[in-house]
């Protein structure tokens, strides 16, 4: 009974010093991974005297804990991000890492000696990058990437371990069997498809469940975390029992239901943030309980030289020959190649060998660990100043200091935001406050008041207001950004100008929906305001069909006299609207040049400065 209680003080013990090692990582800038390994080798078989050999268990715990991360991540990324990068990603993820898997297993036969399959291997361990990493670099590193280059990285990271496990796996099963690799033939590449679709469909089917089960079922609302956490799971677990990809399934659940409208959705990102966590340390721990540092002095020089070869040749060329057809340029190649973190999965897989019985075991795991430790140490602290130095470093959008998210009766979805004040931003300047945002309380000077009793707007000043969740990006150009709202600004106003006197069906017609009498004989001018109650306001929006209609101007008489257009996201965009004319497109055109030309005069646009494509 006493060994219950000191094996549960030693673990709780573990868990909250990893926790409070990511103080010191913020505050000196260490990868805060590379911590949590530490804290395992201390704790270890060599420093506290921890003696724990069991890799089938830390096997087990690391892959539980690598589902939940590859769920976690796809439900932290958006459709949008997922498109706009999903092709390269997708390439680096596959032709990628069997790249990388070929090019370091041939120094590795170099340097080590090895067969050609067993250096093969080795290469496969090592072949994918972290997510957990790449992601906590990413987003909470304290630098904001351009979308392209982070959305690439994120990706890749959430979708490559599939391939790097099948290829360790297979492997595994070729030299454990001892008959070599013509005897498998197209047994791997009808294996591998197997897995690839099996994992996407389950996946894809699981997101769908996901969704349709949280949604319709009434639970308590701290029970529809948990369950929607053990739904992930069923998935991951399902997948891998039929033949398909377990962590593939589990990332494409994700996805899928991160992007759906889900119930109780604030408190499962807050609840998987923490599961995310806590998988973090728990897999980081165990996996350097599981390594023996006294063992690596055998094996140190050679192992750094791969991780350099890793980090400096076998990576950077799978990247350039992966991205080559994507029009990236050389800086975002560059740095695409150097954030290939490798971390915890590595030393997961490198169990594997043990578990199949293949000789030179230790070799592998001791190998791996050396170079997840070296890529951890010089690619975990130099990633900051790298981007600075390439260019990608973008400023921040300074955005609501908190966000609470609301699920209000019936099919309303706001949010609560809370924003300070900043000076110099246009809401100080007297731009006005849409209509749909609702603001309700003041806080200035430390005392709270009414927003119709608090005047005009002062820096500092704390605000709280009610928005349509799909609003929240278009008050950070009011309340934070320096930057002044013009007409030509498009996130703001629209990406056309359409006339408000032209007929309501006419717009109907081109972007293919339906409007039933009264609406269709109405002009979008009294479209708009029949939707809007009568009478339209400054920044007013509304959604029809696959449009949504802005009020960029009115008169006195509350009548809408300039409309802008954008697309909703999920609209099938046409190239041209039918309903614009020659005039309308030149003058468009014109205002988005003369917005460029403005910018790049004024120096904000530092991206345009480096020669990045203006219309991009």
């Amino acid at each position: 009974m006493e060994s219950m209680y000191l094996a549960i003080l030693v673990g709780t013990v573990l868990v909250l010093a990893a926790a409070f090692s990511s103080l010191l990582a913020y505050r000196f800038g260490t990868p805060l991974l590379l911590i949590f390994l530490g804290i395992g080798l201390i704790a270890g078989v060599d420093g506290l005297g921890i003696d724990f050999d069991n890799a089938p268990v830390a096997y087990f715990v690391g892959s539980i804990a690598l589902a939940v991360i590859l769920f976690d991540s796809g439900f932290g990324t958006s459709l949008q991000s997922f498109r706009n990068a999903a092709a390269p990603a997708l390439t680096l993820a596959t032709a990628g890492v069997v790249l990388t898997t070929l090019l370091f297993g041939s120094a590795a036969h170099l340097v080590l000696g090895l067969p050609w399959l067993e250096s093969m291997l080795l290469g496969a361990i090592v072949g994918s990058t972290d997510a957990a990493a790449v992601f906590f670099l990413l987003r909470i590193g304290g630098i904001s990437i351009r979308d392209k280059v982070r959305s690439t990285l994120e990706i890749e990271s959430g979708s490559n371990d599939p391939m790097a496990v099948f290829l360790t796996i297979t492997l595994v099963e070729i030299i454990a069997s001892g008959t070599g690799i013509e005897e498998f033939g197209m047994q791997v590449l009808v294996r591998f498809l197997m897995q690839l679709v099996i994992g996407l469909g389950a996946g894809y089917l699981g997101g769908m469940a996901i969704v349709g089960l949280a949604n319709r079922l009434k639970l308590e609302r701290g029970l529809t975390p948990i369950f929607v956490i053990a739904l992930a799971m069923l998935v991951f677990s399902l997948t891998g029992a039929v033949g398909g990809s377990g962590f593939l399934a589990a990332y494409v659940a994700g996805l899928y239901a991160g992007n759906r409208q889900v119930r109780a959705a604030p408190s499962i990102r807050r609840f998987q943030d923490g599961m995310s966590w806590l998988a973090q340390i728990l897999m980081f721990l165990v996996l350097g309980l599981l390594a023996t540092p006294s063992q690596f002095g055998a094996i140190a020089l050679p192992a750094i030289a791969l991780g350099l070869f890793l980090i400096f040749v076998a990576r950077p060329l799978a990247v350039w020959i992966c991205l080559a057809p994507f029009r990236f340029r050389p800086e975002e190649t560059a740095f695409v190649s150097w954030v290939g973190l490798r971390g915890a999965v590595s030393i997961l897989l490198a169990i594997v060998p043990f578990i199949g019985q293949i000789g030179n075991g230790m070799l592998f795991f001791n190998t791996a660990f050396i170079i997840v430790m070296i890529s951890l140490l010089v690619q975990g602290w130099t990633i900051n100043p790298l981007a600075r130095r390439l260019g990608l470093v973008v400023p921040p959008r300074m955005g609501a200091v908190e966000k609470l998210e609301l699920e209000l009766p019936g099919s309303a979805s706001h949010e609560l935001l809370v924003y300070r004040v900043v000076e110099n931003s246009p809401i100080v300047s007297g731009e006005r406050m849409p209509r749909w945002a609702r603001p309700s309380l003041v806080i200035r000077d430390g005392k709270s008041m009414r927003y119709q009793y608090a005047g005009r707007l002062r820096p500092n000043d704390y605000v709280y207001l009610f928005v349509p969740s799909r609003y929240p990006q278009l008050l950070d150009r009011l309340f934070a950004q320096p930057n002044p709202v013009t007409s030509d600004d498009a996130e703001f106003f629209g990406v056309f100008t359409v006339d408000p006197l032209r007929p309501a069906s006419e717009l109907a017609a081109s972007y293919g929906f339906t409007l039933e009498e009264p609406e269709a004989s109405l002009t979008i001018d009294e479209l708009m305001r029949n939707r809007l109650g009568g009478r339209a306001d400054y920044a007013d929006r509304i959604v029809i069909g696959p449009v949504e209609l802005i009020v960029r101007d009115i008169d006195e008489d509350g009548r809408v006299i300039a409309a802008g257009l954008s697309l909703e996201p999920d609209a099938n965009r046409p190239a041209i609207p039918a309903f614009l004319n020659l005039r309308e497109l030149l003058a468009y055109a014109l205002r988005r040049l003369r917005a460029w030309r403005e910018r790049r005069k004024s120096g904000t646009d530092k991206d345009e400065k480096k020669g990045a494509d203006p219309t991009a």
